[in-house]
């Protein structure tokens, strides 16, 4: 087996013939410079696209696919990074150009996606002698194509180019007045930080008044929610958060979900859901429906379990308490783990202090897939806090990410992974990035809360999957052409090593003592971790609910805030927080407009996969890591999810590892 797995290594060893490009739009000194970059790129994408439609004769993959794969590589380049700078970038102006040459960009991919000699061309092409790789990334473009509106009349696809320019518009704004929109509260003293971590109080001093200001990005809300024993300082700040793009959001999702709904009903769709999902693995919106009451069904009981067993325990502080309130979930579940199962979250932070998780996380990772990361240099970065990584597997360079892992003011307040060049065999390397807001180490220690590591690990397990698919054929499989419904899969199943004693040896080590956490300490986690969990997969329900209900019917005089409210009483055991309006800083409500089931749909689909490295015993298990990798990750989407799915487990995907994980006890 040795052998086998160093056969393996040599072959990958081999030098690459793929180029590593520059995103050039990334280096841009200036919003001046920015917009030569872009109006440059988007020309080019223009002439591309006059070369290809004016091409005569015959269509064949050498003069219609591989030139119209080149187009969308560069199309890709300048959406991508756009959109990137429109998130992270310190300067105002960068921004703002930014935002407008990505809303052109995204014209642009509109009019491509309604040019009928394009996709007569592709209706035409006689692909019967290629391969299966082949003939499914064309089979997919014609999906895509027709699912734009390409084959309706001049009149309908007009409108199609109108509604998607202002979807995007529309878009743009309800996201900028998220990021923007970062609010605080003050304490008079730290007697009312009291229950927090040592760290973070060390690290809130009190100003010259003697307050001390606590804001809704994430360093500071998530201790808070999880750890302040005092309710009101949780109450207070949970207010902020929830309240965050209110009142301006209200005015832009209702635009945001009317101009969807219009766009559905041009298209012949009854509503947007139904629309949304017909490239996804469920196929239709029913389908996502009823994904949600199975798993409704499936966690209720134990859900109910959880409530009972939290409210008790605030009863003890609160006497006569009746309910939980909205404050109360994260905090009384830190404080059940604490004091029923001797595991106090809190003393996990010492041993991940961020700098160690991100040399463990690499650590771990290089391990399991074969690779590792070397630092670059002297790369134009948007921010001095940026660091970049090439990854290598021997003497093969896969690819590069890039890191900006910090809070600043006016950047993307949430954590996402982001492609910035897309891969492709013999043309470009893929490169990728992490937008995350984590302890900064430049202030402190930088002690990180047991689920921001498993947040880094996560969106760590969306950079590999980028990384590992860019070597393949064409664009149309990578990510690009795989269903939405699993993206999450592979980044969900990476936070398991999180939650292993033996993976959390290789990297949890003590920041002032060098101690590696007590393996004790470890087994208690992972009974610990059992501890609401039916609760908090309720509590994605009404996330999931929320966000189908919103697009599957008419939005026309829609208060959105009554939906909320609706949607929460259909979910009694997850409190809703009274005059609070979550849809208004609801980011996914954009990006991932009907389709937030994908979150559970995906988790189903990580525990199936993770199955597979716990039957040989050790998750470490380099063999299991490697097939994970070749059969899953650099795979792309050649197939269909479902069937690479099928491909590693060597049978079709179960709900059943799911079900047993959400009844394991406490």
């Amino acid at each position: 087996m040795a052998s086998k797995g160093a056969t393996r290594r040599k072959r990958a060893s081999r030098p690459d013939d793929s180029p590593l490009t520059e995103p050039r739009y990334l280096s841009a000194r200036g919003g001046e410079s920015l917009a030569r970059l872009a109006e440059t790129g988007l020309a080019e994408c223009r002439n591309r696209l006059g070369e290809l439609v004016s091409t005569g004769g015959p269509r064949t993959i050498p003069n219609l696919l591989v030139p119209y794969d080149r187009l969308m590589l560069a199309l890709q380049e300048v959406l991508s990074q756009t959109r990137f700078l429109f998130d992270v970038h310190p300067d105002p102006d960068v921004r703002k150009v930014a935002d407008h040459w990505y809303q052109e960009a995204q014209r642009f991919a509109t009019e491509l996606s309604l040019n009928r000699p394009l996709y007569d061309a592709f209706a035409a092409l006689d692909a019967s002698g290629e391969d299966d790789e082949t003939r499914y990334a064309l089979e997919k473009i014609l999906r895509d194509f027709r699912l734009s509106g390409v084959d309706r009349d001049e009149a309908t696809r007009a409108r199609v180019q109108a509604l998607r320019d202002e979807i995007t518009a529309i878009g743009q704004d309800f996201d900028r007045i998220i990021r923007e929109d970062v609010r605080s509260i003050t304490v008079h003293s730290p007697r009312e930080l009291d229950g927090l971590p040592e760290d973070f109080v060390e690290g809130h001093t009190p100003s010259s008044d003697g307050r001390i200001t606590l804001t809704t990005n994430y360093p500071d809300s998530i201790p808070v929610f999880r750890y302040a024993r005092h309710a009101d300082v949780r109450r207070r700040l949970q207010l902020e958060y929830l309240n965050r793009g209110h009142p301006a959001n209200l005015d832009v999702l209702a635009r945001l979900l009317a101009k969807r709904h219009e766009l559905a009903s041009v298209l012949g769709y009854d509503t947007y859901a139904e629309y949304i999902v017909q490239d996804k693995m469920v196929r239709s919106s029913k389908a996502v429906a009823d994904f949600l009451a199975k798993v409704t069904a499936a966690s209720a009981a134990r859900a109910q379990e959880d409530v009972a067993r939290l409210l008790e325990r605030k009863q003890h502080d609160v006497p006569g308490a009746a309910a939980l309130d909205a404050w109360d979930p994260n905090y009384y579940s830190e404080v059940v783990r604490a004091e029923k199962f001797a595991f106090d979250a809190k003393l996990l932070r010492p041993y991940f202090a961020f700098t160690k998780v991100r040399d463990g996380l690499f650590a771990l990772t290089g391990e399991l897939f074969g690779v590792r990361y070397e630092r670059v240099s002297g790369v134009p970065v948007w921010h001095a806090s940026v660091e970049v990584y090439d990854v290598y597997d021997g003497s093969k360079r896969l690819g590069r990410f890039y890191l900006d892992l910090h809070p600043r003011k006016d950047k993307y307040t949430h954590a996402a992974a982001e492609g910035l060049v897309t891969g492709i065999r013999g043309a470009q390397l893929p490169q990728a990035a992490l937008m995350c807001n984590f302890p900064n180490p430049a202030d402190g220690p930088a002690l990180m809360d047991y689920r921001e590591v498993e947040t880094f690990f996560h969106e760590f397990g969306h950079l590999l999957h980028s990384i590992f698919q860019g070597h393949g054929r064409w664009v149309k499989n990578t990510g690009e052409g795989l269903e939405g419904d699993f993206i999450e899969a592979p980044s969900q199943m990476l936070e398991e090593w999180v939650r292993d004693p033996e993976a959390l040896g290789r990297f949890a080590f003590h920041y002032e003592t060098g101690e590696p956490v007590p393996a004790d300490f470890v087994a208690k986690l992972k009974r610990a971790d059992a501890v609401s969990r039916a609760l908090d997969v309720q509590r994605q329900l009404v996330y999931a609910t929320l966000s189908l209900e919103y697009y599957r019917r008419d939005p026309t005089g829609r208060d959105t805030t009554r939906t909320l409210e609706d949607v929460f009483g259909r979910f009694p055991l997850v409190p809703l927080f009274p005059d609070t309006h979550f849809q208004c800083n609801f980011g996914h409500l954009n990006g991932y407009s009907a389709i937030y089931y994908t979150y559970m749909w995906s988790l189903v689909i990580a525990k199936d996969l993770f199955s597979k490295f716990r039957e040989g015993g050790s998750i470490l298990d380099p063999v299991v890591a490697r097939r994970y990798r070749e059969t899953i990750l650099a795979r792309g989407s050649v197939k269909p999810a479902a069937q690479l799915v099928e491909d590693f487990l060597g049978r079709p995907l179960s709900f059943d590892a799911f079900e047993a994980w959400l009844q394991e006890s406490a």
